[in-house]
Order: C-alpha cells, then sequence, then structure tokens
C-alpha cells in the first residue's frame, strides 16, 4: 500500500504538490483552490492495487476537481469507476446529462475517460473511496462501458452489497487484523486473500453494470456478482450480531432478504460454512479485544463474542490456534 499526507511538504507548497504531482500526475485531474484559501490546505491517500484495480481513499480540505478533455487525452484511463461517498456530500457536474449531488454513505459509478467537475458540498471537503477497475481485467466487454457518464446508484437494494464488498475491500487495503494474524497464527495463504480481492473487485464492477443496465441480474456473471456481495454483506451481518442470542441462519437470511436454502448455498461456495463463520468471527473479535482491553478478563471477553461458555471458548481457540487464549495474550503483550 502507499500512503501519502501533504505533512510531508512545507505548509506554503502543499497545494501546489497536490495540485501538480498527486492531483494531475498520479490521478489525472486537475485541482483548483482560491490562493488565499491554499495555506490551509490538507491533504491525504492510500493507494493499493488488489484483485486488479486500484482502491484509493481519500480525504482533503475543500477544493474543486476537474477532468477535462484535455487531462483525459493526456492520461487516458479506461476504467469503470466505483465511489463511495464518506464524507458530508459531493457535487457533481459538467457531463452529459444534469447536475447532481451524492450523500454520505451513496455510491456512484462512471467511466474514466469522459469529462465532470466535482466538488465537497460540506465544509469538511472531500472524504471518498474510488476503485477504478480496467475494461481490459472486465469478462464483459460492451461499448456502452465507455458511455457512463457520472451517475448515482438508483437502485436501493444494490447499496448494502456495494458496503459491504467495499467494507471488506477498505479492511484489506488497510492491512486489517485478519493480515496479521495470518502472519502469526497461519490463517488464510496470501493466494486465497488474493482471490477473495479479485472476486469483490469484480463484484463491485459487475454491480454497477447491473445498476447502469448494461449487465442483466439474472446472467452468469450478474448472479457471480450477487452472490460475492450477498456472502460479503452475511458476513458482516454475522459480525455485528455476534452477541445476539438468536444469531442463526434463519435470522442472517431475514437480514438479507432471501431464504435460508438460499443463504447456505452462499456459504457452500466459501470456504467455511455458516456455523464456521460464526466461531471464526467470534475468535476474531475475542483477538482483538484481547490485543485492545489486555486488563479485561478473558471469562468477559469470550462472553461478549458470544460464547456460551468459558470452557467452549478455550475448547475452540486451542483448536483454532494450537494455544490458549492467556499465552496468545501474553505473546501480544511481549511484543508491545
Amino acid at each position: 500500500m502507499y500512503r501519502w499526507c501533504t505533512d510531508e511538504v512545507e505548509p506554503h507548497d502543499r497545494f501546489d504538490y497536490w495540485r501538480e504531482v498527486r492531483a494531475k500526475g498520479l490521478f489525472g485531474v486537475t485541482a483548483e483552490l482560491e490562493r488565499e484559501r491554499r495555506a490551509d490546505f490538507f491533504g491525504e491517500f492510500s493507494l493499493r492495487q488488489l484483485g486488479g484495480g486500484s482502491l484509493v481513499e481519500l480525504k482533503a480540505s475543500h477544493y474543486t476537481v476537474e477532468r477535462s478533455t484535455t487531462d483525459i487525452a493526456r492520461a487516458p484511463g479506461d476504467s469503470i469507476c466505483v465511489y463511495q461517498q464518506l464524507g458530508s456530500g459531493g457535487w457533481f457536474g459538467g457531463m452529459r446529462g444534469s447536475d447532481f449531488a451524492i450523500a454520505n454513505g451513496s455510491f456512484a459509478t462512471s467511466h474514466t475517460d469522459l469529462p465532470y467537475r466535482t466538488a465537497p458540498l460540506g465544509a469538511g471537503g472531500f472524504h471518498l473511496r474510488i476503485l477504478k477497475i480496467p475494461l481490459s481485467g472486465l469478462s464483459v466487454q460492451d461499448k456502452r462501458m465507455r458511455e457512463l457518464a457520472p451517475r448515482t446508484f438508483d437502485d436501493p437494494g444494490l447499496a448494502p452489497l456495494l458496503g459491504a464488498c467495499f467494507a471488506d475491500l477498505g479492511e484489506a487495503a488497510a492491512g486489517d487484523d485478519g493480515a496479521a494474524d495470518a502472519t502469526s497464527l497461519g490463517q488464510a495463504s496470501l493466494v486465497q486473500a488474493s482471490l477473495v480481492q479479485a472476486s469483490l473487485v469484480q463484484a463491485l464492477a459487475h454491480l454497477a453494470l447491473i445498476e447502469r443496465g448494461i449487465l442483466r441480474p439474472g446472467s452468469r456473471l450478474g448472479q457471480a456478482a450477487l452472490r460475492t456481495a450477498r456472502l460479503s454483506q452475511a458476513r458482516r451481518l454475522i459480525g455485528r450480531h455476534l452477541q445476539d442470542p438468536n444469531l442463526a441462519p434463519a435470522m442472517v437470511a431475514d437480514l438479507l432478504g432471501v431464504s435460508v436454502r438460499h443463504l447456505h448455498m452462499l456459504f457452500e461456495s466459501a470456504a467455511r460454512s455458516f456455523s464456521q463463520t460464526v466461531t471464526d468471527e467470534r475468535l476474531k473479535q475475542s483477538r482483538h479485544l484481547m490485543r485492545e482491553a489486555p486488563d479485561r478478563l478473558i471469562a468477559d471477553i469470550a462472553t461478549s463474542c458470544g460464547f456460551d461458555s468459558l470452557a467452549t471458548y478455550y475448547r475452540v481457540f486451542n483448536a483454532a490456534y494450537g494455544m490458549a487464549p492467556g499465552d496468545f495474550r501474553a505473546r501480544g503483550q511481549e511484543g508491545r
């Protein structure tokens, strides 16, 4: 992963550096800000290549962005972009069709090589994720994909699926808890992680094409994208309800809007069953709590993660990692 922040540049040079090196050189856009406001400019971003796409998370104070025909000619992209708005909202304009606003938590999509202008709506500036997927890496090849001017997603049923996939990709890009545990505790291999990331990237691209009417939901690729996204959402629903005594396939299927049979079919295509996933999520949460709250009683941690008894927790933890929870905690403290 590559990270960069304007703190690395002298204050009087920060916006000029951002405009010339980061905005124009890296993202292929033109950035503008009134000269009297440049001394207070702040910006940071992370960039990671994963699963055949590029995932950017960007935070910056208020400025305007334009992707002009000149920018496009100088730095063509020929990719689909899927945006997730994380800040106070944004405005898009300057392209075919009407201008539009994108609210916090909403999604939009476009082809990289169509002109637009954008600016944050709130004083807080930009905060968004952008997933860029080259058309050459997609199974779908349709000339309409190069005509996708920026537009928000209108299908509310896709929003939670997109959110789940983006959250999983965001964790992968941030080197989430699982990456460290994979090294120290022998979890999923790098090959498997790469396959999962590629599946999420393809799912997000294909969900965007479904929303724009280019890919049919019932097609082979459409169904695969929906399965991947629903499985991602199901895992996140499990993670949010670990303490719920009613956590069971029927509950998650109801929240997901599918049948219990369909839910089990989703997990049949994954590496772990529903029950194994529940156990893995509870163990993952317990490891996180042991690291973040070293003085908290292990019995309390086990209960808060949904284990019905301390004995069960010890048995499951030892079977998974070949050590007791207390030994895991001691190793973590040694490394501090």
